[in-house]
């Protein structure tokens, strides 16, 4: 027997929508680009499998095209077998008709996995898939994996938290960790956890191939694995093939610190057009330099495919020659006596501070000839 090859992946979300942002579109289409990166790293390793762990789509009835246009794209891969099952997101009840649908059209190179019935890789190699019949199973769906007669590789294709992620709705770890040793699995390829995690030498979270939101930090990948013979330690290779960068940063500023200069050293080195960014900023810092960030968005947002910036944490050092900068006299010194003292009020909310921050910072900005 040749040693098993195949490409471990889950959480495509085909078709999902990015309303909230800057360049939604490129991160929808960059979904379903995912799937001619997964066929292109099959076929740079030699791997004639691609193992779907669940989630193929993002909603139960996705878009005609949406599914019609990921089919053709698999089906044109022939050399490449691709084996989905459902998840919780595309779970067998609500999304009966679709499954039903992909399977009526027969690509012989696409395989639907909507029972538990082992399926033959190649001679020699099983694949027990466990599909989700609900959103919200109520046990472990990892116990439906079948026993098998013979000595064979087992893989085992589940999805589901180990432990509670937080992806997506809070609930409770489902999989036992341990389903590898329980059903004498060779390898347990796991879908749900969109970030890549090894939780033993036989059981992996392959992650997305494009992440969804801020909760993960660089780009998304998928797993090569390899198994020389049953009972074999699997050899386990993560692959980068997310066409998005996620850059979730933060940056703390003392007095004195150059704000800009501070945020631009922070930034990713990938290409920009290609990175999204989500930064925190915090610490302290005179209302001179907190006044620069008033333009942050329109001085470096365009250049990234989305740019958020969050100042809450920053907070004011203030003195007289500060609001001297605004005006010594008259309706503007008013305006900023009054904001600079609503600012640390403690009679005031968190949120009402803040408020009251940005406005003194956005009106130094505008008279002292920080950015528009």
């Amino acid at each position: 027997m040749t040693d098993l090859r195949f490409l471990h992946t889950s959480d495509l979300h085909l078709g999902k929508s990015f309303g909230p942002y800057t360049d939604g579109p490129r991160l929808t289409e960059a979904r379903h680009q995912s799937l001619v990166r997964l066929i292109q790293a099959a076929r740079s390793n030699d791997a004639p499998h691609i193992l779907v762990a669940g989630d193929v789509f993002d909603v139960p009835t996705p878009a005609p095209t949406t599914w019609r246009q990921a089919i053709a794209t698999m089906a044109e891969a022939s050399d490449i077998t691709w084996w989905l099952m459902p998840g919780n997101h595309d779970n067998l009840r609500e999304a009966q008709a679709t499954w039903e649908q992909i399977a009526a059209l027969g690509h012989p190179n696409i395989q639907t996995m909507t029972t538990t019935e082992p399926r033959t890789l190649q001679p020699g190699a099983v694949l027990l898939p466990a599909p989700l019949m609900t959103r919200h199973p109520s046990s472990d769906p990892s116990e439906a994996l079948a026993a098998t007669e013979g000595e064979v590789i087992r893989i085992g294709l589940a999805h589901g938290p180990i432990t509670g992620f937080g992806e997506d709705e809070a609930r409770p770890g489902v999989i036992a960790p341990d389903r590898d040793k329980r059903a004498s699995l060779d390898y347990l390829a796991l879908g749900d956890w969109h970030r890549q995690m090894k939780v033993s030498d036989r059981v992996w979270y392959s992650g997305a191939p494009e992440y969804t939101d801020f909760r993960h930090l660089g780009q998304g990948g998928c797993l090569l694995v390899s198994i020389a013979a049953p009972g074999a330690r699997p050899d386990v290779t993560p692959i980068a093939i997310g066409a998005f960068h996620w850059a979730p940063l933060s940056v703390s500023l003392l007095p004195g610190d150059d704000p800009l200069q501070a945020i631009t050293q922070a930034l990713p080195q990938s290409p920009r057009r290609d990175t999204l960014v989500k930064l925190e900023i915090s610490g302290r810092a005179r209302l001179a330099e907190a006044s620069q960030l008033s333009g942050l968005g329109a001085q470096i947002g365009p250049e990234f495919c989305h740019f958020d910036f969050d100042v809450t944490g920053l907070h004011l050092d203030l003195d007289t020659s500060d609001l001297d900068e605004i005006a010594p006299t008259g309706a503007l010194r008013h305006a900023a006596d009054a904001l600079a003292a609503d600012s640390t009020d403690p009679a005031l909310s968190e949120r009402e501070r803040q408020v009251a921050a940005a406005a003194l910072r956005r009106l130094h900005s505008i008279v002292a000839g920080g950015a528009a």
